[in-house]
């Protein structure tokens, strides 16, 4: 992978940073910050998740302190091991390091089961035989109060005895829960005796067959910020109404609690950023799996080339605010735009050729031309590119009876040949039914990469490659994967969905693109930036994702603010 370590990531001035100061300040947890990253291994990762990754990793690098890394995994019916391993892979790759605190949720298994014991013990939670469906019903809602369980006063030893069963596999599943007994009239529903554990037999990517029973999110998170040393929890909004819950059981288990802080999520337009629904795209086939270069995943950006720089300046751009708010996907590509236009190799490449013929230019005759591998950086020097008698332009860079402001190629019109000559259309030639099939040109054999001698001026700089020396190459052409701002207005976001999100073309591209590596980048002039595709392409046969057009939006948009 290209990514390296990054050993010092600052975050801009946030509110998060402001607390921290404080409580290094006061000495409240003697000088420590100790933050973590804890996904739930139940898909890819996505560029919100990004987002975290370098909060959590970023907050902890500035102040000299740690961060974990750990997947809250209590829920094998939907986790994977595929789903662990990518998220480590992109963990590492956006150049995190969590050192020697690798962590699971599933760690914990034996020593979150005493402690919902000791909340039996202590008559806070009781063994109850509702029904989900009946449980929801008994919550009330955000304006009528809960009903009390009618399990719910079960004697101490009565629930010892059945959550016992309950660990042996002794009922059929979803038959009984394990649930905390707080209060069914709290304002906040989350306080109304939430399930802590229940029965799945289902099988458990690190544990396998050991446990029938699993606990519940809420039971598990905050119970393992707390045996982790957790200083600051940071949180995304929606679990602001969960801080009192986990309070609940931090203080009834006498455990140490951590700070939570909630932050606002990162929401894209033109995209959905829910697990459910990115897995929906996955398992109808409406994309090419997980690493679809249209998905907004950190796997389908790498594949279509975003890099990590990219990435960890578009999470510093945007920053961290307290209330949700929905980011213009343009900023992702104009951080993009900003990386590759330093770093990637310039190619030039021809999309939709139109041969043009150099009638005196000698037959059989091929020179080499010199063209610039990156202005922006001279140290990539240059390289040589075949020329000769016959090369391919882009159609679209002649026109017949062309517009007054079309500088490009039309009859009797010069224009410069990029890095090469400036040459003039003399014919037309076309077909039985009237299309254009080639053009005849002349060139000016003193006009080699610069200027005419006589001091004439053009506006128009095509691209091109030689006929007889360029390949064919497949691009594959990928815009938004949505057509709306904002798909989850429709009733079902599928239908949202852009059917020219994914063109696929075959192009003519210079010589040396055809050994071009997987992952490799490119300013294909004119006309985008292009990755070679990691999935698909093969030696001699390179396949080549467009990251982004060259049409920069966010530049605009940013200039009227």
């Amino acid at each position: 992978m290209e990514s390296e370590k990054i050993t010092e990531f600052k975050t801009p001035p946030n509110f998060i940073k402001n607390i921290i100061n404080e409580d290094l300040r006061t000495n409240k947890y003697g000088g420590r910050v100790h933050t973590r990253f804890p996904p739930e291994p139940n898909g890819y990762l996505h560029i919100g998740h990004a987002k975290s990754i370098c909060l959590n990793f970023g907050i902890a690098q500035e102040y000299g302190g740690k961060c974990n890394l750990r997947f809250d995994d209590s829920n094998p019916t939907k986790e994977k091991t595929e789903y662990v391993d990518s998220i480590i892979e992109d963990v590492r790759w956006l150049g995190f390091d969590w050192e020697d605190r690798l962590y699971y949720a599933s760690d914990y298994f034996d020593k979150l089961y005493e402690f919902a014991v000791q909340l039996i013990k202590k008559g806070k939670a009781y063994v109850c035989d509702l029904s989900p469906d009946e449980i929801r019903r008994y919550r009330g809602t955000l304006t009528e109060p809960g009903i009390d369980s009618p399990y719910r006063n079960r004697s101490i030893e009565e629930n010892l005895e059945l959550f016992e069963q309950m660990k042996q596999g002794k009922f059929p599943e979803g038959s009984r829960t394990l649930r905390a007994k707080i209060d069914m009239a709290s304002p906040n529903l989350n306080m109304r005796d939430p399930v802590i554990y229940r029965i799945l037999y289902a099988y458990h990517h690190r544990t396998g067959n050991k446990w029938c029973i699993y606990p519940m999110y809420d039971f598990t998170h905050c119970i393992s910020d707390s045996l982790e040393g957790i200083t600051h929890s940071l949180c995304t909004l929606e679990f602001e109404d969960h801080r009192p819950l986990y309070d609940w059981f931090l203080i009834e288990l006498g455990l140490y609690r951590p700070q939570q802080i909630e932050f606002a999520r990162l929401n894209l337009n033109y995209t959905v950023m829910s697990k459910r629904k990115l897995l929906k795209l996955v398992e109808e086939k409406f994309v090419d799996g997980w690493d679809d270069p249209r998905m907004p995943t950190i796997s389908g950006l790498r594949r279509r080339g975003y890099t990590p720089r990219s990435i960890r300046n578009f999470a510093e751009r945007i920053g961290v605010a307290k209330s949700d708010n929905v980011v213009d996907i343009s900023l992702l590509e104009y951080c993009i735009r900003e990386d590759l236009n330093k770093i990637a190799h310039r190619a030039m490449v021809v999309l939709n050729p139109l041969k043009v013929v150099i009638e005196n230019y000698p037959e059989g005759q091929i020179e080499e031309i010199d063209a610039v591998n990156n202005p922006e950086d001279p140290s990539y020097g240059t390289r040589k590119v075949p020329f000769s008698r016959e090369v391919y332009i882009e159609r679209e860079d002649f026109m017949e009876d062309p517009p007054k402001n079309f500088y490009r190629l039309a009859p009797g019109r010069e224009v410069r040949l990029r890095y090469a000559y400036l040459i003039k259309c003399k014919e037309v030639i076309k077909d039985d039914d009237g299309n254009i099939i080639e053009l005849r040109c002349t060139y000016d054999p003193l006009t080699k990469g610069g200027s005419a001698p006589d001091g004439r001026k053009v506006k128009g700089i095509i691209h091109w490659v030689s006929v007889k020396h360029c390949y064919d190459a497949e691009l594959r052409l990928y815009d938004h994967l949505f057509n709306k701002e904002n798909p989850e207005e429709e009733q079902d976001f599928t239908m949202a969905i852009n059917p020219n999100s994914l063109k696929i073309l075959n192009a003519k591209i210079e010589p040396f693109l055809i050994n071009a590596k997987p992952g490799e980048k490119f300013q294909f002039e004119r006309i985008g930036y292009f990755c070679v595709d990691t999935k698909y392409s093969s030696p001699g046969k390179p396949i080549f994702n467009r990251t982004v057009t060259l049409k920069d939006t966010w530049a605009k948009i940013k200039d009227k603010l």
